[in-house]
Parts: C-alpha cells; sequence; structure tokens
C-alpha cells in the first residue's frame, strides 16, 4: 500500500473536521460507505434535481447507480443530458451540469487546516462545485487526508493521476487524463452550502 492509501488516524481526521468547519464547509465523520450513502440520501430532499459527477467514490459505494437509477426519487441532471444533442444544446448542457440544485462527487485531497483540492481534466465539475451549486455534498476516504496545499498537489501528480489515466484509458479509449485545472477551496462563504462526508475507508483516488 502507498502512503497516499493509509488511512488519516482519528487525532488528524478530528483536527481536519475542526479545520474545515472553521472555513464554512459542514465536515462529518462516518465509519464505512453504507453510513456515508444512507447519510447522503437522507440529507437530499426528495423531488430534488441532483448531478452526480464522474466518480470512482460515488460509483463504488452506489449513490451514482441510486440517484441516476430508473423511478428515482430525486431529478437526475443526467437524464435531462443524456437526452440533448452537444451539438445544438452545448451551452445549455453547461448550464444544467454549472449550477444545478445538489451536487454530489468528491475530492483528491482534503488538508489538516481545513482546504479541500479537486484536479480536472475539462473543469467540468468545477465550476457546480465552486459557486453554481445550491448546494455541494462530497465523499471523502480518509486516506485523501495531506498535511498542507503542497502536500494536496503532490497526491495529486503522483496518485490521482495516474490512477485516472489508467480509469481514462480503459472508459473512454483516450490515451490518458491530464492535470489541467485545479480548485483550491480555501473557505466556504455560504453557510450550509458545502457538506463533506469523510469515510474511515480508503474510497477513490
Amino acid at each position: 500500500m502507498s502512503k497516499w492509501d493509509q488511512l488519516a488516524d482519528r487525532k488528524t481526521i478530528d483536527k481536519m473536521i475542526e479545520a474545515l468547519k472553521k472555513n464554512g464547509i459542514d465536515a462529518r465523520f462516518v465509519r464505512n460507505s453504507e453510513e456515508a450513502k444512507r447519510l447522503v440520501l437522507e440529507v437530499i430532499p426528495e423531488g430534488s434535481e441532483v448531478m452526480t459527477m464522474t466518480s470512482t467514490t460515488l460509483e463504488t459505494i452506489g449513490l451514482s447507480g441510486e440517484i441516476n437509477r430508473k423511478k428515482s426519487k430525486f431529478k437526475p441532471v443526467r437524464d435531462a443530458l443524456y437526452a440533448m444533442d452537444r451539438a445544438r444544446e452545448a451551452q445549455e448542457m453547461n448550464r444544467l451540469g454549472a449550477a444545478p440544485e445538489y451536487v454530489l462527487g468528491s475530492v483528491h485531497a482534503a488538508t489538516e487546516d481545513g482546504h479541500v483540492l479537486i484536479a480536472s481534466s475539462t473543469g467540468s465539475q468545477l465550476p457546480a462545485y465552486a459557486y453554481g451549486a445550491l448546494k455541494v455534498i462530497w465523499v471523502v476516504g480518509a486516506q485523501k487526508i495531506v498535511k498542507d496545499t503542497a502536500e494536496g498537489l503532490k497526491r495529486i501528480y503522483e496518485h490521482s493521476l495516474p490512477l485516472e489515466s489508467e480509469r481514462a484509458k480503459k472508459a473512454y479509449g483516450v490515451a490518458g487524463s491530464s492535470v489541467n485545472k485545479i480548485l483550491i477551496i480555501n473557505k466556504e462563504v455560504q453557510p450550509g452550502r458545502i457538506t463533506l462526508i469523510l469515510v474511515n475507508e480508503v474510497l477513490g483516488f
């Protein structure tokens, strides 16, 4: 197991949760992925518009499937996107993805002093996270805790990028992925907008 896959101890977890809360992010700790899934489904009101970003974590714990399934109790944004034509409706598709009512996803690193880092190839998930979505919910494995922003960037390039490149090759038949855009959230100014659910399991990368 690499150092990037080692779960943080509870003292470090508690320190980070306290720091995130001071920075305007509602951080919660759960023991396992089942608890994380249940919590997410409880906090999103039935009938809400929900966008699930591409996320190995969401796929692993079954949230993507639950949100986007037929006869879902939510309104999946992906249903609307799949019904649209990128060649003719690109701007409207961008608007839908950038400003949903709820957005679900994960992050690549969270620092002990309460900052969050998300890397992206296209940047498609970043507008919703940064500002557009009314509510943001991240499900994050406790192995993603790092000391500071510098170590978070190192984790992205040394660990997340190679694994995402392999996933992209299999999923899309491309040569690999790249870190073209990085969002760093130091503080959320809208109280209650962002929730980070920290799971005491190795989830995602």
